[in-house]
């Protein structure tokens, strides 16, 4: 059951992760001109995401359940680093990200994982 459950948080990531970078990451960030409209869309769509995974993380310590997987690799790379303060500069305080305890607590976790801070350490020229 949990093989089933990592696949439908992958699908989930892969599907809802481009709401995040794709529109609320280019009109809050990248945007030549900021347009309220489309800010404001995507901040709703993001801030409902992020209180889904609140609200998983309430029940179980990872995404997919007890254990740590692959899920939550992808998952945190796009929005652990987001409540983290580390994507799109100022986003966190914008989407009151800190109000998502849950998301918070489990991002920090991830974060503090060894292998984890090691992959953060390599640099694009490194990877070359």
């Amino acid at each position: 059951m949990e093989k089933v459950e990592v696949l439908n948080w992958l699908f989930w990531q892969a599907g809802a992760a481009p709401f995040l970078g794709g529109g609320f990451g280019h009109f809050f960030n990248y945007a030549p001109e900021k347009l309220e409209y489309p800010i404001n869309r995507f901040t709703m769509e993001v801030k409902r995401q992020l209180d889904l995974l609140d609200k998983e993380l309430a029940q179980k310590p990872y995404i997919a359940g007890n254990d740590y997987t692959i899920a939550d690799i992808a998952i945190w790379s796009w929005y652990g680093q987001l409540v983290q303060g580390n994507l799109y500069q100022g986003s966190a305080k914008f989407l009151d990200a800190s109000s998502y305890q849950n998301l918070v607590n489990w991002a920090a976790k991830i974060a503090n994982r060894p292998a984890v801070k090691r992959g953060m350490e390599v640099t694009y020229k490194e990877i070359k």
